[in-house]
C-alpha cells in the first residue's frame, strides 16, 4: 500500500510536524516526574489527540518518549496530535528494580495516560504554536506490546491485582477509540511459565468488557514465547475475546516489531519491513480518523485499497 492509494482528499501531502519534550507534567505521587513528548502538525485546529504507549525491548531509549517515530511522526503529519509518555518501566529512567511497581508498573503506565487526560489544558499551553488547537472530546490510545496492555486497561480491559485480589478497572470515558499492535492476550493457560511467575498481573487479563471501539494489530508470525504458549494468536484476543464494535487486523509473516514500528533501523526489529510499516502507518490512521470522525471514509478506503491488492500484505476482519 502506498499513498498515492488514496484520493487526495483521503490521505493528503504530510504536513511539517513540530516536536517538542520533555513536556513535564509534574506528579508528586509519583517516583518522577511524568515526561511526554508532543509532536503535532504545524497548521490546523480542532486537532484530535493520540496517547500511544510505548512498549519494552532490549534498547535503553525506544521504551521513552523517543519511540516510535515512524508512528508518531505519520499520525502527526496527518492531522493528529500525538502524545508519549516515559511509562515509569522505561530503561531511560533506570529506576531502583525495588522501586514498588517494578519492573513493569502496569497500574502505574495506565495512570499515565489518565494523568495525561487530565492535564491536556496545560500540556496545550506549555507547546509553542499548540494552544487551541487541540479538539479534548477526539482521544483516542494506543500501544505497542506492553503499551498494548496499557491502552487495553484504558478501552475497558480489566485484570485482578496479584497484590491485592481486587479487580482493577481503569477504563476512561474520555477515550473514543483504540489501537492495540501486538499487544498481550488472554491469561490462565495461554501464558508462558516464565510470565506466570514473574509477571502474575498478566494471567487474569480479561477482555470482556474492553468495549471501546479498537483496532487490533497482530502479526500471524509473532509468537512471542516469552510470553505466551498460544502462539501468533494470543495477540488477536483482544479482537477476539472482547464485544464489538472491533476489527482485527492480520499481518502476513510479521512478527512482534510489525517491520519496524518502534523505531527507525532499529536492531531489535526481526521482521524489518518498510512496506509493512507503511501499512501499518496508513490504516492505523485511516481506523482512528474515521472512529474520531464519524462519517469519514478514510477506513473503509483503506479497507478496499487493502482488499483490491493482488499481494496484500494482511486481512481485515471486524464484528
Amino acid at each position: 500500500m502506498s499513498e498515492s492509494t488514496y484520493p487526495a482528499d483521503i490521505l493528503s501531502s504530510p504536513t511539517p510536524v513540530l516536536s517538542v519534550s520533555p513536556v513535564v507534567l509534574p506528579a508528586p505521587d509519583r517516583v518522577v516526574d511524568l515526561e511526554v513528548r508532543v509532536s503535532a502538525p504545524v497548521a490546523g485546529s480542532d486537532l484530535p489527540v493520540i496517547l500511544l504507549s510505548h512498549g519494552q525491548g532490549y534498547s535503553n531509549h525506544l521504551s521513552s518518549l523517543n519511540g516510535y517515530a515512524p508512528l508518531a511522526n505519520f499520525w502527526a503529519a496527518h492531522g493528529f496530535v500525538v502524545i508519549q509518555p516515559t511509562h515509569l518501566s522505561s530503561r531511560k529512567l533506570n529506576l531502583d528494580p525495588e522501586t514498588p511497581g517494578a519492573p513493569m508498573y502496569w497500574r502505574s503506565r495506565a495512570e499515565d495516560m489518565t494523568r495525561i487526560l487530565d492535564h491536556l489544558d496545560v500540556i496545550e499551553a506549555a507547546v509553542p504554536q499548540l494552544a487551541g488547537r487541540l479538539d479534548h472530546s477526539k482521544v483516542a490510545v494506543a500501544g505497542h506490546s506492553m503499551g498494548g496492555h496499557t491502552a487495553s486497561l484504558l478501552l475497558g480491559a480489566r485484570l485482578t491485582d496479584p497484590d491485592d485480589g481486587t479487580v482493577v478497572k481503569l477504563a476512561d470515558s474520555r477515550v473514543k477509540a483504540g489501537v492495540l499492535l501486538a499487544a498481550p492476550g488472554r491469561g490462565g493457560d495461554a501464558v508462558s511459565e516464565f510470565v506466570a511467575e514473574n509477571y502474575p498481573f498478566f494471567l487474569t487479563m480479561d477482555f470482556a468488557e474492553m468495549a471501546t471501539p479498537t483496532l487490533v494489530v497482530a502479526g500471524d508470525k509473532d509468537t512471542s514465547a516469552h510470553l505466551t504458549v498460544a502462539g501468533p494468536d494470543w495477540h488477536a484476543d483482544p479482537y477476539v475475546l472482547s464485544p464489538g464494535p472491533k476489527s482485527l487486523l492480520t499481518l502476513f509473516d510479521a512478527e512482534h516489531g510489525l517491520g519496524g514500528i518502534s523505531g527507525y533501523d532499529v536492531a531489535e526489529t526481526t521482521d524489518e519491513n518498510p512496506a509493512r510499516v507503511a501499512a501499518v502507518q496508513q490504516l492505523t490512521w485511516a481506523y482512528l480518523r474515521s472512529e474520531l470522525h464519524p462519517g469519514d471514509p478514510a477506513w473503509q478506503t483503506a479497507r478496499d485499497a487493502l482488499a483490491s491488492d493482488p499481494d496484500p500484505l494482511g486481512r481485515i476482519e471486524s464484528k
